[in-house]
């Protein structure tokens, strides 16, 4: 048998993982949302739902936080890491919500783009959580993420120009610019979270 002279927490990695599936979840609502047809209403509550669910995991690695003596990395790696992921579901719910709030009907065609953005980024980041425990074949995930945020940021400049192309009238840019600029940060805190990612990788390599 062998023992390990420094233990670590190993729950860190599963509540890291919970975390990304949910942020998963979240991102498929949104593409529900922008849906024809779609239920806005009930998925606004299910996002809700989402995000409440990010709030007790993040609040659970913070407890484990304060109660470890021992963690698998730098404490402030894994504080900015959970706080982090919180983020990119606080901008996806609040998106969501400000569409069925403003009762938005219809959204510019390049939502689309933003939002399947968000969604691969989303499945690139669960996948990668639980390759945290080896910090292994992680480089791909870093990269990836920063290609789709820069894709993320073309498409953002393009809706803000045709939302003051003059086509729409200054309510509905107001209202829809809000939406878009919620979509925006949350593929911006996602690469936050790949740019930790890789810090961790780094001191720990």
């Amino acid at each position: 048998m062998r023992f390990r002279l420094t233990p670590r927490e190993d729950s860190y990695y599963d509540m890291f993982a919970d975390s990304a599936n949910n942020l998963v979840t979240g991102a498929r609502l949104l593409v529900e949302l922008i849906g024809d047809g779609a239920d806005r209403e009930g998925i606004a509550e299910k996002m809700r739902a989402c995000e409440h669910a990010g709030d007790e995991f993040t609040h659970a690695i913070m407890r484990r936080l304060n109660e470890s003596f021992i963690t698998p990395f730098d404490r402030e790696d894994i504080y900015r890491l959970a706080s982090t992921l919180d983020d990119v579901m606080d901008f996806m719910e609040a998106a969501a919500d400000l569409v069925l709030l403003y009762k938005i009907e219809e959204l510019p065609r390049d939502v689309v783009a933003q939002v399947e953005v968000l969604e691969r980024a989303a499945e690139l980041t669960a996948e990668a959580m639980p390759r945290l425990r080896g910090l292994r074949d992680l480089s791909e995930y870093w990269i990836e993420i920063n290609r789709l945020e820069n894709q993320g940021d073309q498409t953002y400049r393009r809706l803000l120009a045709e939302l003051f192309s003059g086509e729409y009238d200054a309510l509905t840019v107001l209202k829809v610019k809000e939406v878009v600029d919620q979509l925006e940060a949350a593929a911006d805190a996602f690469e936050h979270v790949a740019n930790i990612v890789e810090t961790i990788a780094v001191k720990e390599s």
